[in-house]
């Protein structure tokens, strides 16, 4: 009896340099004395999940992919279980999600890695399908992909640049305690840190230098890892740093924020420090951290930035106008994307560096998108500076390129820039997750693009999240603080 057809082949899930690559991971792989790899994925919140594979296990993958349980897809961030897994329909009315079943997880050998700081380790993303061969419907990386393609159909490239600010601290606790420990839907006591520098004292190169031994040990790492970082800068808060990036394309550049925060969670935890990518602390005196999105298009044939305008006095080409319209129309529903956690909105102040409504201003740092670039520049750009760090990279990027794609297939007309936007009569951003969660609940753009399927899934996602924190709040006064759940809910989760 023929043996069955291995299942990438079988599916067809790979191009030909796919092959190619897969051959260069098992020849690096016993080149390098290789021990074990991880096998990487997003989960809806952003998080990394992994396998670690032996070297037998990863060359069955690499011609079958690997099982891994949907388990991971179906809790909030605090691993409470939000679908009823074991119905009929898994709680979400989709038999294939009956019983809480086993994904196949198929490498990608083009994202393949060693790590610098494991030694015998290697590190490559992954791709989920059901046995059938079909993506799975919850997969972030699937769903970016699928809005590349629609993209490229119509002849444009979309290029990101990331400016993420994170915050680097000491560890203060020799070990982990049974306060530390939680249960499904209840966090434990999040570990106490120091901070590494007094803060405020905005570019201090003395400051700065007390972070340098960890900056040149995450430097390297980035480096061997081919992340394209383009600098690393002490910012407001004690211990806030920004690292910045230069322009990828989308898919590239997605898989390269989830690689850059693992990493540098791993690394420094490793040299007795702490890196969280939480929006604001819940500590004394830490201000809130965001992640700038650059963004542009270009033209695939010849390379061309789309959004550098050609006329003297004009700051964006016409398309490039109605794609800014786009990110404007949409900014209130896809916040519940670019800023998925109850503590990021505290991010979203009057007179701060982070905006409060949809405006847009050039190279004005108030507003929610800046415009970056003219005549001529082929780095012409829109920066949106409505994120947070701990947002899930696929999704954040996916729903920029929906909303200005919508904008340029609707021609919609660009708003006056505003030169005061925190007292523009623009829509106001969320106040908080529940009104992010509701406003995308209502888009018809992301149903249409995204689906119905998803976006009750990820809509109840977060919802249960949300509603865990205002349980915790009950009778409590309110605050512009952030508060201990939150502490203990996103600190080490991020």
């Amino acid at each position: 009896m023929p043996s069955p057809t291995p299942f990438i082949k079988r599916h067809g899930l790979w191009t030909d340099e796919q092959r190619r690559q897969a051959a260069e991971v098992k020849r690096r792989v016993e080149k390098e004395k290789l021990r074990y790899v991880r096998l990487a994925w997003a989960d809806p919140h952003g998080y990394s999940r992994a396998k670690t594979l032996t070297i037998p296990a990863l060359n069955g993958a690499l011609t079958n992919g690997f099982n891994i349980g949907v388990a991971a897809s179906t809790l909030d961030s605090a691993g409470a279980r939000t679908f009823a897994s074991f119905t009929r329909g898994g709680g979400m009315g989709l038999d294939e999600m009956t019983g809480s079943p086993t994904l196949t997880a198929v490498p990608d050998p083009s994202t393949f890695r060693v790590l610098p700081w494991a030694p015998g380790v290697g590190w490559m993303l992954c791709d989920e399908y059901f046995s059938s061969g079909v993506p799975f419907h919850f997969a972030p990386r699937q769903l970016l992909r699928k809005g590349v393609r629609r993209l490229a159909e119509k002849g444009y490239g979309f290029v990101v640049g990331a400016e993420i600010e994170w915050y680097l601290l000491r560890v203060a606790e020799e070990h982990l305690t049974l306060e530390h420990v939680g249960v499904p839907g209840t966090r434990g006591r999040a570990i106490k840190t120091w901070p590494m520098e007094p803060g405020y004292h905005y570019y201090s190169e003395s400051y700065m230098d007390m972070m340098q031994p960890a900056f040149d040990a995450l430097g390297d790492a980035y480096e061997k890892l081919k992340l394209p970082l383009r600098s690393i800068e002490s910012e407001w808060g004690p211990g806030q740093v920004e690292c910045t990036f230069a322009p990828r394309d989308a898919l590239e550049a997605a898989d390269n924020v989830l690689l850059f925060r693992t990493a540098t969670r791993q690394i420094c935890r490793r040299m007795g420090l702490f890196a969280t990518f939480m929006c604001r602390p819940a500590l004394r005196g830490y201000y809130a951290s965001g992640w700038h999105l650059h963004q542009s298009l270009v033209d695939t044939k010849k390379g061309a930035n789309l959004f550098a305008p050609a006329r003297d006095g004009d700051v964006l080409s016409p398309l490039g106008r109605t794609y800014l319209a786009g990110l404007l129309q949409h900014a209130v529903p896809a916040s519940a994307f670019s800023t998925p956690t109850i503590n990021g909105y505290r991010r979203f102040r009057a007179n701060s560096l982070a905006p409060d409504r949809a405006t847009w201003g050039y190279d004005h740092r108030g507003a929610m998108i800046r415009v970056l670039g003219g005549v001529g520049d082929p780095a012409t750009r829109l920066e949106n500076r409505v994120g947070e760090p701990a947002a899930n990279p696929y999704l954040y990027i996916l729903s920029q390129m929906l909303a200005g794609l919508s904008g340029i297939e609707q021609k919609l007309p660009l708003q006056p820039a505003d030169d005061e936007p925190y007292a523009a009569e623009r829509p106001m951003l969320p106040k908080n997750l529940p009104e992010a969660l509701d406003a995308l609940d209502k888009e018809p753009l992301f149903r249409r693009e995204l689906g119905d399927t998803f976006i009750d899934y990820f809509v109840k996602l977060k919802r249960n999240e949300a509603g865990r924190y205002l349980r915790s709040q009950e009778g409590a006064a309110a605050s512009d603080e952030p508060t201990e759940w939150e502490q203990n809910e996103y600190f080490d989760f991020f």
